[in-house]
């Protein structure tokens, strides 16, 4: 039997656009929304190293449950992505959990795809000790070696008795961090 050739060429067209799969590109933060100037939530930043896992929150109540009970509720897992290796858990809010991991402000400011704000405050915990940061530059030096070389440390004052190290810089290693002192003592409930 011999079909017409616009005939064969439709037939065709549809048989293989049936067999064929459309694959989703990957959002990237160039393909992505950019965050809306009100969902930038750069200001606070909360990163807890725990067995073998890197935890990162921009929301300071999700962090203080993590804390609290070792888990988050939501949360978006990259496996092996962190700088040696470990697994990469941003933790959500409720209304953060349905978005891409590029419009999480946590996971934007972790890889440099967002500027923290001009008064940003951190805290990193790691091996009972709690670094408390002004800077996201000094987060990032301490997550890489572990340490920080110009610091003011105050042993058993974190909220379960773990030291609190406030990390500090040339431009301040001479004067007792009150500043960062009192944000800590605040956010904590420590005043």
């Amino acid at each position: 039997m011999k079909f017409p050739s616009n005939l064969l060429v439709a037939g065709l067209a549809l048989a293989l656009g049936a067999c064929s799969v459309q694959m989703n590109k990957p959002t990237t933060v160039e393909s992505a929304t950019p965050l809306a100037q009100a969902d930038l939530n750069n200001g606070d930043f909360y990163e807890v190293h725990h067995e073998g896992r890197i935890y990162l929150f921009d929301d300071y109540a999700t962090y203080q449950s993590f804390v609290e009970v070792d888990e988050t509720a939501f949360r978006q897992t990259f496996i092996g992505a962190g700088p040696k290796g470990e697994t990469l858990v941003f933790g959500l809010t409720g209304s953060d959990k349905k978005k891409a991991a590029d419009q999480i402000a946590s996971y934007n400011l972790y890889h440099g795809q967002l500027a923290p704000a001009a008064d940003f405050y951190a805290e990193l915990r790691a091996e009972g000790r709690i670094y408390v940061f002004d800077r996201y530059a000094d987060l990032e030096q301490v997550r890489l070696t572990g340490e920080a070389p110009l610091r003011y440390t105050e042993i058993g004052t974190g909220p379960q008795g773990e030291t609190v190290v406030y990390v500090l810089r040339d431009d301040n290693k001479k004067q007792k961090p009150a500043a960062l002192q009192a944000a800590f003592k605040q956010r904590n409930g420590l005043m």
